[in-house]
């Protein structure tokens, strides 16, 4: 059993949901990506997704795409990610990392070097947002020999055929996106998002998370009402681009905490 699947059956056991925040690694400051990690696992993260930053981030809106912009300005490379996951796992060995990034630096590294190196490092989930299932086969088995989880993405327009396909191929948990589009849309609708799950565990016993467009603790709540988990990224890294980034450890940790708080308060106990 992965990191990842035992965080999932620990917080099915107990009623509870999970807290999944996204940070883009090196932003706003790479000196406080291993920091900002521990803050968030403090916080009470159950699973951290960790941007791999590229010059391309074609599915992620503007405030992501400046996290990566900023991140790449200031030398930070999948291998400084990869470091990044090491240093953390030094004090950390029980709250999974997600590499969540593009199909471009992995395929320059390798395919087989790059899973070889992410185990080494401590990762735990990997998440390629331009491999669609039916093209990432062999990354997937990589994965899973070495007992990563793949993680794939789905949305509101997947067809019954794409999910059964990711289905087959997924494991840790299931990203929903809510929203049609890029990442940072506000237009939130919970009852959608609980329409559609049904048919995705139709396919699947995975867990499911969700996220685009939760930005706080009410609406995290409204989500959690269905999904297994909660994903919150643009919202928390407007929060840091906003604040003193050698501060950025402390600003992620008091973002997420209250967050957890409700979760707790609404779903299983404290």
């Amino acid at each position: 059993m992965s990191r990842i699947q035992a965080v999932f059956k620990k917080l099915k056991e107990e009623g509870r949901k999970g807290l999944i925040p996204f940070v883009t690694g090196g932003d706003p400051e790479p000196s406080q990506t291993v920091a900002m990690l521990h803050a968030l696992a403090d916080a009470g993260s159950d699973v951290i997704e960790l941007g791999v930053p590229f010059s391309d981030p074609m599915a992620d809106g503007p405030v992501i795409q400046r996290s990566s912009e900023r991140a790449l300005d200031k030398g930070v490379t999948s291998r400084k990610i990869l470091d990044y996951v090491a240093e953390f796992r030094q004090t950390n060995q029980h709250t999974p990392i997600v590499l969540m990034g593009y199909a471009n630096p992995i395929e320059r590294m390798g395919v087989e070097k790059y899973v070889s190196e992410a185990k080494k490092a401590g990762v735990d989930g990997v998440l390629v947002v331009d491999y669609p299932p039916e093209e990432s086969l062999e990354f997937s088995r990589y994965l899973r020999a070495a007992e990563l989880d793949p993680i794939f993405l789905l949305a509101p327009t997947s067809s019954d055929e794409r999910i059964e396909k990711v289905a087959k191929a997924a494991s840790g948990y299931v990203y929903y996106v809510s929203l049609k589009g890029v990442t940072g849309a506000q237009n939130l609708n919970a009852a959608e998002v609980s329409s559609k799950l049904p048919t995705i565990r139709k396919f699947t016993d995975v867990p499911v998370g969700v996220g685009f467009g939760i930005r706080d603790a009410e609406s995290a709540c409204r989500v959690a009402e269905s999904a297994d988990a909660v994903v919150i990224g643009s919202a928390l890294i407007q929060t840091l681009e906003a604040g003193n980034p050698q501060e950025a450890a402390v600003l992620a940790g008091k973002f997420i905490a209250p967050i957890r708080a409700a979760l707790d308060a609404k779903f299983g106990t404290q």
